[in-house]
């Protein structure tokens, strides 16, 4: 069996080399484990018969729980969800693009790239693929477009 101050040591090296790990890439949730193998080690070093007692599980236990909660609480706070960036089509009269499927007039199964995002597309007169459009209305979630230079 391994001595117990050493097995202390090995829990706080471990713990230590967790919340370093921790401190440079952020979310990966080593501050969890890593907290609880250094309070472990720090105990088991002072008190070495404590890490082979019953009692050790239930310490790791008793700091899990709301260091853990504690972790959660502290990312939402320090990294809040952003709603998701959207697009409204009202936004996108003037803007330029290029056609990635041919569109053509009474229906929108033309498809033209503005910015990083494809929209479904019609237009009055049929506009092959690689022509550069402006779009001149939005229709719901699809688009009208015009030839470059043509409003």
């Amino acid at each position: 069996m391994i001595e117990a101050e050493t097995l202390a040591l090995v829990f706080i090296v471990i713990g230590v080399i967790f919340l370093i790990t921790e401190g440079l890439s952020p979310g990966v949730f080593l501050l969890i484990p890593g907290t609880v193998l250094v309070i472990l080690g720090i105990i088991g070093y002072v008190y070495p018969d404590f890490l082979y007692s019953v009692w050790s599980p239930v310490l790791a236990l008793l700091v899990a729980v709301p260091v853990t909660l504690g972790t959660v609480k502290m990312y939402q706070i320090l990294a809040r969800p952003e709603p998701p960036t959207t697009t409204i089509g009202e936004t996108l009269i003037g803007k330029n693009g290029i056609v990635t499927v041919r569109t053509d007039p009474k229906n929108i199964t033309g498809k033209v790239r503005i910015d990083s995002d494809t929209w479904s597309a019609t237009s009055s007169e049929p506009i092959e693929v690689g022509t550069e459009i402006t779009v001149a209305e939005s229709q719901g979630v699809h688009v009208k477009v015009v030839r470059r230079n043509q409003r």
